[in-house]
Protein backbone atom coordinates (compact mmCIF):
# COMPACT_ATOMS: atom_id res chain seq x y z
CA UNK A 1 0.00 0.00 0.00
CA UNK A 2 1.08 3.46 -1.09
CA UNK A 3 0.61 5.91 2.27
CA UNK A 4 -1.28 8.98 1.70
CA UNK A 5 -0.47 12.65 3.05
CA UNK A 6 -3.91 13.63 3.60
CA UNK A 7 -5.08 10.55 5.40
CA UNK A 8 -2.11 10.60 7.36
CA UNK A 9 -2.62 14.44 8.35
CA UNK A 10 -6.65 13.28 9.26
CA UNK A 11 -5.37 10.72 11.58
CA UNK A 12 -2.79 13.35 13.19
CA UNK A 13 -5.76 15.36 13.59
CA UNK A 14 -8.16 12.81 14.47
CA UNK A 15 -5.78 11.52 17.28
CA UNK A 16 -5.10 15.07 19.16
CA UNK A 17 -1.17 14.21 18.05
CA UNK A 18 1.29 17.10 17.95
CA UNK A 19 3.76 15.50 15.50
CA UNK A 20 4.07 12.84 12.33
CA UNK A 21 7.21 10.95 11.99
CA UNK A 22 7.54 9.51 8.61
CA UNK A 23 10.85 7.43 8.53
CA UNK A 24 12.44 4.26 6.11
CA UNK A 25 12.01 1.34 7.91
CA UNK A 26 8.83 2.27 10.38
CA UNK A 27 5.31 2.81 9.65
CA UNK A 28 4.27 6.48 9.90
CA UNK A 29 4.41 7.70 13.94
CA UNK A 30 2.38 9.98 15.73
CA UNK A 31 3.62 11.94 19.01
CA UNK A 32 0.55 11.59 20.98
CA UNK A 33 0.65 12.76 24.71
CA UNK A 34 4.64 12.60 24.43
CA UNK A 35 4.83 9.02 23.19
CA UNK A 36 5.83 7.87 19.82
CA UNK A 37 2.89 5.81 18.28
CA UNK A 38 2.98 3.86 15.27
CA UNK A 39 -0.05 3.70 13.00
CA UNK A 40 -1.06 0.41 11.70
CA UNK A 41 0.24 -0.49 8.45
CA UNK A 42 3.54 -1.77 6.82
CA UNK A 43 6.98 0.25 7.06
CA UNK A 44 7.72 2.76 5.12
CA UNK A 45 9.84 2.30 1.86
CA UNK A 46 12.10 4.94 0.44
CA UNK A 47 10.43 5.46 -2.81
CA UNK A 48 7.65 6.56 -0.40
CA UNK A 49 9.22 9.43 1.67
CA UNK A 50 10.71 10.64 -1.58
CA UNK A 51 7.19 11.27 -3.04
CA UNK A 52 5.81 12.51 0.18
CA UNK A 53 8.83 14.91 0.50
CA UNK A 54 8.04 15.80 -3.20
CA UNK A 55 4.68 16.87 -2.39
CA UNK A 56 5.34 19.21 0.57
CA UNK A 57 9.15 20.52 0.16
CA UNK A 58 8.88 23.75 -1.90
CA UNK A 59 10.71 24.47 -4.99
CA UNK A 60 13.50 26.54 -3.09
CA UNK A 61 13.93 24.21 -0.75
CA UNK A 62 14.98 21.30 -2.74
CA UNK A 63 18.52 22.42 -3.71
CA UNK A 64 19.10 22.69 0.10
CA UNK A 65 17.92 19.56 0.85
CA UNK A 66 20.21 17.83 -1.36
CA UNK A 67 23.01 20.11 -0.67
CA UNK A 68 22.60 20.80 3.35
CA UNK A 69 20.47 17.52 3.83
CA UNK A 70 18.01 19.25 5.63
CA UNK A 71 15.59 22.16 5.48
CA UNK A 72 12.42 23.82 7.38
CA UNK A 73 9.12 24.85 5.80
CA UNK A 74 5.56 25.19 7.13
CA UNK A 75 2.33 24.67 5.22
CA UNK A 76 -1.37 25.04 5.55
CA UNK A 77 -3.55 21.52 5.14
CA UNK A 78 -6.46 22.52 3.98
CA UNK A 79 -8.19 24.94 6.32
CA UNK A 80 -7.89 22.51 8.79
CA UNK A 81 -4.59 23.33 10.26
CA UNK A 82 -1.11 24.65 9.39
CA UNK A 83 2.14 22.85 10.13
CA UNK A 84 6.00 23.33 10.57
CA UNK A 85 8.15 20.22 8.60
CA UNK A 86 11.24 19.43 8.61
CA UNK A 87 12.61 17.68 5.82
CA UNK A 88 15.99 15.29 6.54
CA UNK A 89 18.58 12.87 4.50
CA UNK A 90 19.78 10.20 7.21
CA UNK A 91 21.85 7.35 5.98
CA UNK A 92 20.77 8.17 2.23
CA UNK A 93 17.41 8.02 2.69
CA UNK A 94 14.75 10.92 3.19
CA UNK A 95 13.06 11.49 6.34
CA UNK A 96 9.77 14.19 7.36
CA UNK A 97 9.05 15.27 10.40
CA UNK A 98 5.41 17.49 10.47
CA UNK A 99 4.62 19.75 13.87
CA UNK A 100 0.87 20.51 13.77
CA UNK A 101 1.15 24.02 15.10
CA UNK A 102 -2.02 25.78 17.18
CA UNK A 103 -5.37 26.78 15.21
CA UNK A 104 -5.56 29.94 17.46
CA UNK A 105 -3.00 32.15 19.44
CA UNK A 106 -3.09 31.24 22.88
CA UNK A 107 -3.86 34.56 24.95
CA UNK A 108 -0.68 35.87 27.73
CA UNK A 109 -2.87 34.38 30.60
CA UNK A 110 -3.34 31.48 29.12
CA UNK A 111 0.13 30.46 28.72
CA UNK A 112 0.40 32.07 32.47
CA UNK A 113 2.56 35.02 31.95
CA UNK A 114 2.47 37.70 34.31
CA UNK A 115 0.67 41.49 33.16
CA UNK A 116 4.35 43.02 33.88
CA UNK A 117 4.69 41.29 30.27
CA UNK A 118 2.31 43.75 28.41
CA UNK A 119 3.81 46.46 30.30
CA UNK A 120 7.54 45.71 28.63
CA UNK A 121 5.46 44.99 25.42
CA UNK A 122 4.07 48.53 25.69
CA UNK A 123 7.95 50.09 25.45
CA UNK A 124 9.05 51.34 22.26
CA UNK A 125 12.61 50.18 22.69
CA UNK A 126 14.46 46.83 23.91
CA UNK A 127 15.03 44.12 23.75
CA UNK A 128 13.03 40.94 24.66
CA UNK A 129 14.42 37.11 24.85
CA UNK A 130 12.78 33.86 24.98
CA UNK A 131 14.70 31.38 25.21
CA UNK A 132 15.02 27.47 25.84
CA UNK A 133 15.38 24.36 24.51
CA UNK A 134 13.93 23.23 20.55
CA UNK A 135 10.35 22.00 21.73
CA UNK A 136 9.77 23.84 24.89
CA UNK A 137 7.30 26.47 23.44
CA UNK A 138 8.93 29.60 22.78
CA UNK A 139 7.41 30.27 18.74
CA UNK A 140 3.88 30.17 20.77
CA UNK A 141 4.68 32.38 23.78
CA UNK A 142 6.48 35.04 20.83
CA UNK A 143 3.28 34.52 18.71
CA UNK A 144 0.97 35.49 21.84
CA UNK A 145 2.72 38.08 22.64
CA UNK A 146 3.25 39.70 18.84
CA UNK A 147 -0.63 38.78 18.96
CA UNK A 148 -1.05 41.46 21.39
CA UNK A 149 0.86 43.93 20.41
CA UNK A 150 -1.35 43.66 17.42
CA UNK A 151 -4.23 43.60 19.43
CA UNK A 152 -3.20 46.88 22.05
CA UNK A 153 -1.09 48.88 20.22
CA UNK A 154 -1.03 50.87 16.31
CA UNK A 155 2.45 50.62 14.34
CA UNK A 156 4.24 48.04 12.39
CA UNK A 157 5.26 44.99 13.10
CA UNK A 158 7.86 43.04 11.04
CA UNK A 159 8.38 39.33 11.64
CA UNK A 160 11.25 37.53 10.10
CA UNK A 161 10.94 33.64 10.32
CA UNK A 162 12.51 30.57 9.10
CA UNK A 163 9.64 29.17 8.25
CA UNK A 164 6.47 31.50 9.17
CA UNK A 165 4.58 29.37 11.61
CA UNK A 166 1.50 31.44 12.36
CA UNK A 167 0.00 33.85 10.33
CA UNK A 168 -0.65 37.26 11.70
CA UNK A 169 -3.63 39.65 9.99
CA UNK A 170 -3.52 43.13 10.45
CA UNK A 171 -5.76 44.42 13.36
CA UNK A 172 -4.26 47.50 15.00
CA UNK A 173 -1.02 47.32 13.45
CA UNK A 174 -0.03 46.69 10.24
CA UNK A 175 2.71 43.24 10.24
CA UNK A 176 4.88 42.21 7.60
CA UNK A 177 5.83 38.86 7.45
CA UNK A 178 9.17 38.08 6.18
CA UNK A 179 10.65 34.33 5.38
CA UNK A 180 14.30 33.32 4.70
CA UNK A 181 15.13 31.86 1.68
CA UNK A 182 11.91 33.45 -0.51
CA UNK A 183 11.73 36.72 1.16
CA UNK A 184 15.22 37.55 2.50
CA UNK A 185 18.44 35.63 2.23
CA UNK A 186 19.09 36.03 6.19
CA UNK A 187 18.16 36.91 9.55
CA UNK A 188 21.05 39.73 9.62
CA UNK A 189 20.02 40.64 6.53
CA UNK A 190 16.39 40.59 7.15
CA UNK A 191 17.18 42.65 10.82
CA UNK A 192 19.12 45.18 8.39
CA UNK A 193 16.56 45.51 5.99
CA UNK A 194 13.55 46.11 8.39
CA UNK A 195 15.35 48.99 9.46
CA UNK A 196 14.56 50.44 6.83
CA UNK A 197 11.08 49.83 6.62
CA UNK A 198 9.60 51.89 9.54
CA UNK A 199 9.22 49.34 11.66
CA UNK A 200 8.02 49.76 15.47
CA UNK A 201 9.00 46.04 16.48
CA UNK A 202 10.88 43.41 14.90
CA UNK A 203 10.40 39.59 15.67
CA UNK A 204 12.98 37.80 15.10
CA UNK A 205 12.94 33.70 14.79
CA UNK A 206 16.07 32.81 15.77
CA UNK A 207 19.22 35.03 16.73
CA UNK A 208 21.66 32.28 16.03
CA UNK A 209 24.72 33.87 15.13
CA UNK A 210 26.92 36.98 15.61
CA UNK A 211 25.61 38.92 12.67
CA UNK A 212 22.05 38.56 13.46
CA UNK A 213 23.05 39.46 17.32
CA UNK A 214 24.96 42.26 16.23
CA UNK A 215 21.77 43.38 13.75
CA UNK A 216 19.41 43.03 17.03
CA UNK A 217 21.59 44.50 19.88
CA UNK A 218 21.78 47.60 16.63
CA UNK A 219 18.08 47.43 16.39
CA UNK A 220 16.53 47.58 20.09
CA UNK A 221 19.55 50.14 20.75
CA UNK A 222 17.95 52.62 17.80
CA UNK A 223 14.43 52.45 19.43
CA UNK A 224 12.61 49.50 18.51
CA UNK A 225 11.38 46.65 20.47
CA UNK A 226 13.25 43.75 19.12
CA UNK A 227 11.90 40.30 20.01
CA UNK A 228 14.22 37.06 19.72
CA UNK A 229 14.70 33.40 20.42
CA UNK A 230 17.62 31.58 21.83
CA UNK A 231 18.52 28.21 22.02
CA UNK A 232 19.50 28.56 26.09
CA UNK A 233 18.40 27.83 29.38
CA UNK A 234 17.75 30.48 32.06
CA UNK A 235 18.58 33.89 32.43
CA UNK A 236 22.15 34.56 33.25
CA UNK A 237 23.09 31.63 30.58
CA UNK A 238 21.38 33.81 27.87
CA UNK A 239 23.19 36.74 28.78
CA UNK A 240 26.77 34.99 28.93
CA UNK A 241 25.54 33.12 25.28
CA UNK A 242 25.13 36.28 23.54
CA UNK A 243 28.45 38.20 25.13
CA UNK A 244 30.21 34.91 24.03
CA UNK A 245 29.37 35.35 21.20
CA UNK A 246 31.37 38.28 19.94
CA UNK A 247 35.09 38.35 19.81
CA UNK A 248 37.09 38.70 23.11
CA UNK A 249 37.91 42.47 22.29
CA UNK A 250 34.25 43.76 22.46
CA UNK A 251 32.70 41.86 24.81
CA UNK A 252 33.38 44.62 27.36
CA UNK A 253 31.40 47.01 24.48
CA UNK A 254 28.84 44.16 24.61
CA UNK A 255 28.01 44.04 27.86
CA UNK A 256 27.28 47.69 28.54
CA UNK A 257 24.89 47.82 24.71
CA UNK A 258 22.80 44.56 26.35
CA UNK A 259 22.72 46.14 29.88
CA UNK A 260 21.24 49.51 28.37
CA UNK A 261 18.97 47.41 25.66
CA UNK A 262 18.31 44.49 27.11
CA UNK A 263 14.43 44.67 28.43
CA UNK A 264 13.43 40.93 29.55
CA UNK A 265 14.64 37.73 29.30
CA UNK A 266 11.68 34.42 29.69
CA UNK A 267 13.44 31.27 29.43
CA UNK A 268 10.84 28.20 29.32
CA UNK A 269 10.42 24.64 29.61
CA UNK A 270 7.64 22.43 28.57
CA UNK A 271 6.06 20.23 31.11
CA UNK A 272 3.86 16.90 30.76
CA UNK A 273 0.33 17.56 33.11
CA UNK A 274 -0.59 15.09 35.24
CA UNK A 275 -4.11 15.06 32.68
CA UNK A 276 -1.60 14.61 29.55
CA UNK A 277 -1.52 18.16 28.11
CA UNK A 278 1.44 20.41 28.11
CA UNK A 279 2.08 23.01 30.26
CA UNK A 280 5.47 25.83 29.86
CA UNK A 281 7.01 26.50 33.27
CA UNK A 282 8.82 30.52 32.91
CA UNK A 283 11.97 32.01 34.37
CA UNK A 284 11.36 35.54 34.12
CA UNK A 285 14.11 38.67 34.27
CA UNK A 286 13.52 42.02 34.01
CA UNK A 287 16.09 44.23 33.23
CA UNK A 288 16.18 46.78 36.09
CA UNK A 289 19.16 49.35 37.90
CA UNK A 290 20.97 45.90 39.49
CA UNK A 291 20.56 43.80 36.71
CA UNK A 292 21.84 46.01 34.71
CA UNK A 293 25.03 46.70 36.68
CA UNK A 294 25.45 42.82 37.11
CA UNK A 295 26.16 42.77 32.86
CA UNK A 296 28.08 45.72 33.46
CA UNK A 297 30.35 44.50 35.75
CA UNK A 298 30.53 41.04 34.46
CA UNK A 299 28.57 39.41 37.52
CA UNK A 300 25.77 37.80 35.51
CA UNK A 301 26.01 34.70 38.20
CA UNK A 302 24.29 36.89 40.92
CA UNK A 303 21.10 37.38 38.70
CA UNK A 304 19.63 34.63 40.44
CA UNK A 305 19.69 36.36 43.29
CA UNK A 306 17.89 39.56 41.89
CA UNK A 307 15.12 36.86 39.98
CA UNK A 308 14.68 35.22 43.15
CA UNK A 309 13.90 38.91 45.43
CA UNK A 310 12.38 40.20 42.00
CA UNK A 311 8.64 38.77 42.73
CA UNK A 312 7.23 42.46 42.89
CA UNK A 313 8.52 43.37 40.34
CA UNK A 314 7.50 40.34 37.98
CA UNK A 315 10.28 38.40 38.67
CA UNK A 316 10.24 34.66 38.94
CA UNK A 317 12.50 31.92 39.41
CA UNK A 318 11.96 28.42 37.67
CA UNK A 319 12.27 26.53 40.46
CA UNK A 320 9.16 28.82 42.45
CA UNK A 321 7.31 27.91 39.37
CA UNK A 322 7.51 24.33 39.17
CA UNK A 323 6.98 24.48 42.99
CA UNK A 324 3.35 26.41 42.08
CA UNK A 325 2.38 23.92 39.24
CA UNK A 326 3.00 20.59 41.70
CA UNK A 327 1.48 22.65 44.59
CA UNK A 328 -1.70 23.61 42.10
CA UNK A 329 -1.78 20.11 40.90
CA UNK A 330 -0.96 20.64 37.71
CA UNK A 331 2.76 18.35 37.38
CA UNK A 332 4.24 15.76 38.86
CA UNK A 333 7.10 15.70 41.52
CA UNK A 334 9.10 13.24 38.93
CA UNK A 335 8.59 16.56 36.26
CA UNK A 336 9.58 18.84 38.89
CA UNK A 337 12.87 17.00 39.40
CA UNK A 338 13.35 16.52 35.72
CA UNK A 339 13.25 20.46 34.62
CA UNK A 340 14.33 22.12 37.63
CA UNK A 341 17.90 23.82 38.30
CA UNK A 342 18.46 23.13 41.81
CA UNK A 343 17.04 19.26 42.96
CA UNK A 344 18.90 19.36 46.33
CA UNK A 345 16.78 23.03 46.71
CA UNK A 346 13.35 21.53 45.76
CA UNK A 347 14.04 18.61 47.83
CA UNK A 348 14.73 20.64 50.54
CA UNK A 349 11.15 21.93 49.78
CA UNK A 350 8.41 19.04 49.19
CA UNK A 351 10.28 16.93 51.51
CA UNK A 352 12.10 14.98 49.48
CA UNK A 353 8.96 12.19 49.13
CA UNK A 354 8.63 10.46 45.25
CA UNK A 355 11.34 12.37 43.99
CA UNK A 356 12.69 11.65 40.49
CA UNK A 357 16.49 11.42 42.38
CA UNK A 358 15.73 9.82 45.45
Amino acid sequence: MAYDLDQLLEAMLENGASDLHLHVGRPPSLRINGDIVPLEGPALVSAETEALAARIVPAHLRERLTREGGCDFAFAFQKKGRLRCNAFRATGETGLVLRLLPTRMFTLEQLRLPPVIKDQLRRARGLVLVTGPTGSGKSTTLASMIDWINQHESGHIITLEDPIEYVHPHKKCTVTQREVGPDMPSFAEGVRAALRQDPDVILIGEMRDLETIEAALTAAETGHLVLGTLHTSGAARTIERIVDAFPTGSRDQVQVQLASSLSMVISQSLLHTLDDRRVAAFEILINTVGVAAKIRDKKTFQIASDIETGAARGMRSLDADLLSLLAQGVVSEEEVYNYCQDPEAIRARIGGKGSANS
